[in-house]
């Protein structure tokens, strides 16, 4: 095990001129001999490494299947786990992570240029559950290491076992626009807007200096007001004064090490006229299959999104999401969650896993 995590780690630090689909290949093999459901299942697929040459052949495991078995490559450092809120918390995805330095190293990189792309310390504002409050949730566990070793002066998590404390963010918010301190708000996009009807009902708007940004993740997730993507801007214009190329949307799992974020922050420090989408780290591919056959279809068709993450080397690398997206420039759109009828593909995909999976 701490050959392969040496070999991701060393990736992460240093991509460039770096053989992904050698590594990813290098992981597979790993995960082939230390993850036996995982095994089980490529074996009933007639796959196994030696069979293999490219990093778009390797199994896919749906996400799913995480909330179903527990898929390690060893005894975990650090069990994850999903919200709950659309099974319920009886069936909660858990993502068993035997070596947190491979989460660690991913998250802050990958933040760091997409968030951070200017190399500021800035106040760090978390409208995100705290680790005390959730200590098992790997967006709490990601903002804790953000505000201690991002962070400036200041950070703290503004939501805890009482709630969200949208007056102490209020607080906050004033005295940065006071001092004239840039902020950087990481937010569940529900609470955000939460915040926004707050500024509302106290008539109430913010000024917050230049540089400031928003880093939102989540959606709304059937928790309070719905706020079209243009309507968030516009909020976040209206009571922030942040505008909307300094928002940047996260797209993660609990399932995988690794997240993606919008481009724009990255694109504008570079002086590139992109227009929006999500771009991954170096050390992740994505390809979008159809939702019938989950065969790879062409850049620009909308499809299922499958991600490869070499940083998920203790686990699962290849997983299979129900997310509706399409390829473009050098990342992805996303459009959705596949309905129950479109995710055909997905759900006997998850049949095909769990029958192999369990079969001693």
């Amino acid at each position: 095990m701490a050959d392969i995590v040496a070999d991701v780690l060393d990736f992460i630090a240093e991509p460039e001129g770096k053989d992904f689909n050698a590594l990813a290949l290098a992981v597979f093999a790993h995960q082939f001999e230390r993850n036996a459901p995982y095994r089980r299942f490529c074996a009933a697929r007639d796959v196994s490494p030696a069979k293999l040459s490219r990093w778009q052949d390797i199994p896919a495991v749906p996400t799913v299947a995480f909330k179903e078995l527990d898929l390690s490559c060893g005894p975990p450092q650090k069990i994850f786990r999903t919200s709950g809120t659309t099974r319920g918390q009886d069936k909660r995805g858990r993502h068993l992570v035997p070596d947190l330095a491979l989460y660690h190293a991913s998250a802050l990189a990958h933040f760091d240029r997409c968030v951070l792309p200017d190399a500021r310390r800035l106040r760090v504002l978390a409208l995100i559950p705290s680790p005390a409050t959730r200590p098992d949730s790997s967006l709490s566990q990601m903002a804790d290491w953000i505000i201690a070793e991002r962070g400036g002066p200041g950070s703290q998590f503004l939501i805890d076992h009482t709630g969200m404390r949208l007056d102490a963010f209020g607080a906050a918010l004033d005295q940065a626009q006071t001092e004239g301190s840039p902020v950087c708000i990481l937010a569940i996009t529900a609470g955000l807007v939460a915040f926004f009807d707050w500024c509302a009902a106290h008539q109430t708007a913010f000024e917050l200096p230049g540089g400031s940004r928003v880093m939102d993740t989540g959606g709304d997730k059937g928790q309070g007001r719905v706020l079209s993507r243009n309507g968030f801007f516009q909020s976040c214009w209206k009571y922030l004064k942040i505008a909307g190329y300094y928002c940047v949307n996260e797209y993660g799992m609990t399932e995988m090490a690794s997240q993606f974020y919008d481009n724009v922050l990255d694109s504008r420090f570079w002086r590139s006229n992109e227009p929006r989408y999500k771009i991954g780290p170096a050390w992740t591919r994505s390809l979008v299959v159809d939702p019938e056959t989950l065969r790879e279809v062409p850049p620009g068709q909308p499809g299922i999104l499958r991600h490869f993450d070499l940083a998920n080397c203790g686990s699962v690398m290849a997983v299979q999401t129900d997310d509706v997206g399409y390829l473009t420039g050098d990342g992805f759109e996303i459009r959705g969650r596949a309905p129950g009828a479109e995710a055909r593909g997905c759900a006997l995909a998850l049949d095909e896993f769990l029958a192999a999976a369990q079969n001693s």
